[in-house]
């Protein structure tokens, strides 16, 4: 096409608000800008004003309702005329829905209603999310067909990995154009690694020979964090190696797991990071990190360990989580049966045996992680595709 598109993405969640889903639509927004006008349409959050001037995109906010008891907040797209007229005066060539909820709907009525076409994507296993809110299989699987209905709506639905692609296929029934399009990481490997290193063993007071294992994302109970922390107790029993837990993140669970961690006397072992949104900085703690750990079942598709393999540091996954799609088992990432103890063993195991180690560290770094300008040039490419059919 000779002039430049307009592209619309529609997420639920948006900054200050950080989880996968943002760092996806942000990477895309901030590389998918220098071929084309990006607006990004996210909620603003009540008693929070964020800064959106300093993105290479446009951003449209509308209001939403602070949620009890969780870290979202519910986008009111519908009940915010200012966002409705700025919508309905922008000229969009695609629409790229992040989320089949507020503004995921809202970006696929526009679409039909403009005749354009509409792309989403499916980064969640939403019928967890219904069956920890509900309690009720019933409940779960309306609401399941609910946002499957919204996804037929589109004109292509793209899976974050195959594993997701096939929860969406066999347990969800969705039927309709299904591509696999993985994630990526804007983090590239970091030269002089053991500077590196050096400046986070000062920074967090850790000794040059303990290992070091890392956990980043929400600190929210659906993300296992609780597994950590008692395969950790376990493993202080058993090893004979002295060891640091970084956690790096913030959420609703933060207080109940640093009980959990007093209440085990390890809070020499475990060290609570907080929030860390400079990316260098984050890119040190994966660098100095000798093992990412991510038993969560509840993840699709996560980037942090893509963004831990960008620093040849592999990942310890829980057998059967769709996380592991793009794993193969002691190749490129290590993987271990659903059970604490086991988990701690297997932790032992990989510490023990150097050569399986480095082998694994490497082809994590060759085959798992991706840069976001190779993946979003293809995504680029594929708008351009369904906007000329």
């Amino acid at each position: 096409m000779d002039k430049k598109i307009t592209i619309g993405l529609f997420i639920d969640t948006f900054f200050p608000m950080i989880d996968g889903v943002t760092m996806v639509v942000d990477n895309y927004a901030k590389r998918l800008s220098e071929y084309a006008n990006v607006i990004v349409f996210a909620p603003k959050y009540p008693g929070s004003k964020y800064d959106d001037s300093k993105f290479n995109y446009k951003v449209v906010r509308c209001k939403s309702i602070k949620l009890p008891f969780v870290d979202y907040s519910l986008p009111i797209p519908k009940l915010d005329r200012k966002f409705k007229k700025e919508l309905k005066n922008t000229k969009l060539d695609i629409v790229h829905i992040h989320s089949p909820f507020s503004l995921g709907k809202i970006g696929i009525n526009y679409a039909k209603k403009n005749n354009i076409p509409v792309i989403g994507t499916m980064h969640s296993q939403f019928k967890q999310d219904f069956l920890r809110a509900v309690k009720f299989e019933w409940f779960a699987n309306l609401f399941t067909k609910i946002i499957i209905k919204q996804f037929k709506r589109c004109d292509e639905c793209w899976a974050v990995n195959q594993e997701v692609a096939n929860i969406y296929y066999q347990e969800y029934h969705y039927r309709g154009v299904l591509t696999v399009m993985n994630n990526a990481t804007d983090m590239y490997l970091l030269p002089r690694i053991e500077r590196v290193k050096s400046i986070i063993n000062q920074k967090l007071n850790i000794l040059p020979d303990e290992k070091v294992f890392l956990f980043v994302g929400r600190i929210n109970k659906l993300k296992n964090i609780f597994f950590i922390v008692n395969s950790l107790k376990l493993l202080k029993e058993k090893c004979d190696f002295k060891f640091k837990m970084l956690f790096v993140g913030t959420g609703q669970d933060e207080e109940s797991l640093k009980k959990l961690i007093k209440s085990y006397n390890m809070e020499d072992e475990i060290i609570m990071c907080g929030k860390i949104t400079d990316r260098d900085l984050l890119a040190y703690h994966y660098a100095r990190a000798d093992l990412f750990l991510f038993p969560s079942l509840y993840d699709a598709s996560s980037i942090v360990q893509i963004e831990a393999a960008s620093q040849k540091t592999p990942t310890l996954f829980i057998e059967g989580a769709a996380t592991t799609a793009t794993i193969t088992k002691d190749v490129n990432g290590f993987i271990s049966e659903n059970d604490e103890e086991k988990y701690a063993d297997k932790i032992i195991e990989i510490m023990k045996n150097e050569e399986l180690y480095k082998r694994v560290s490497e082809n994590a770094y060759k085959d798992v992680y991706v840069n976001w300008d190779d993946r979003v040039k293809e995504v680029y490419e594929r708008y351009l595709k369904h906007i000329n059919k």
